[in-house]
């Protein structure tokens, strides 16, 4: 019997300290911002605003790495260094790395600045995960991506970029108005879905214009989870893209943080590997 107990004993001690391993290991975060410069990552601005014809100007695209206005800086901000995104055209910093089996937490609040064509318009902003491919491909100012969308009062809605799908339990009657309900039936979304490409968070967590918002993104395989301030919005799953005339698995790509006319606050963005999800 005492050989028994020592025996369970050293086992348990083994299984502890290799759970207490395996979360060490997973608790080492990578910074993604070095609060100094934009280093590892590029930006990308697609076609320019005319408003004078009320249209982007498709031979005005300043493209990669090509930024004359400004609009992606780093800057003090309260207290803290941050990107700060001015919103004066569209498209994004993206990491020049990819990554998979992540978790990414960054923190955002907004700033006054609105532009055209959306000055009138939610400020409106998102960070873009598995961002494969091209720059530019939707709409001339994102990569193929999915998307936690960050913009007034719809912070973790889910948006298909350039072709993008996930199955998401939601319920709902009307196309791109569907809410996320662990509850429902799953169902596909994407660009041509008669869902739509668009899902509804569920709760609302945002915090209001002002104050920093905490944003966490797990991403595990073809799952992910999208969390604001600390609540769990939306559980999606089986992340795929089209390819030649077929689906396949999107479960790898860089981060892009979108410019979409709206000023905005970035700091904190940091990222760790995972092996499996623990909210």
């Amino acid at each position: 019997m005492k050989q028994f107990i020592k025996i369970c004993t050293v086992v348990f001690w083994a299984l502890m300290l290799y759970s207490c391993s395996k979360r060490s290991a997973e608790s080492k975060w990578l910074i993604l911002f070095n609060g100094q410069d934009l280093s590892g990552w590029d930006t990308y601005l697609g076609p320019t605003y005319d408003t004078i014809r009320n249209k982007f100007d498709s031979l005005s695209i300043p493209g990669l790495n090509n930024d004359p206005r400004k609009v992606f800086s780093v800057v003090q901000e309260d207290g803290a260094s941050a990107i700060h995104i001015s919103g004066d055209g569209f498209g994004g910093i993206s990491t020049l790395t990819e990554f998979e089996n992540f978790h990414l937490r960054v923190e955002f609040k907004w700033g006054e600045l609105k532009w055209h064509p959306r000055k009138d318009k939610k400020r409106d902003s998102g960070i873009l995960y598995y961002a494969v491919g091209p720059q530019g491909a939707a709409y001339g100012n994102w990569m193929r991506s999915q998307e936690f969308q960050v913009q007034e009062g719809d912070c973790g809605d889910y948006w298909s970029v350039d072709g993008s799908m996930v199955d998401v339990p939601a319920r709902g009657s009307k196309k791109e108005e569907y809410v996320y309900d662990p509850d429902e039936p799953m169902l596909p979304f994407s660009y041509t879905s008669e869902y739509g490409r668009r899902i509804i968070k569920n709760p609302d967590a945002e915090n209001p214009n002002g104050e920093w918002n905490v944003v966490d993104i797990y991403c595990l395989g073809d799952r992910s989870v999208h969390m604001i301030n600390g609540k769990v919005v939306m559980e999606l799953f089986k992340s795929r893209q089209p390819f030649e005339g077929r689906e396949i698995p999107l479960t790898k790509g860089k981060i892009q943080i979108q410019t979409e006319g709206a000023e905005v606050y970035y700091r904190n963005i940091q990222l760790q590997p995972i092996s499996e999800i623990l909210l």
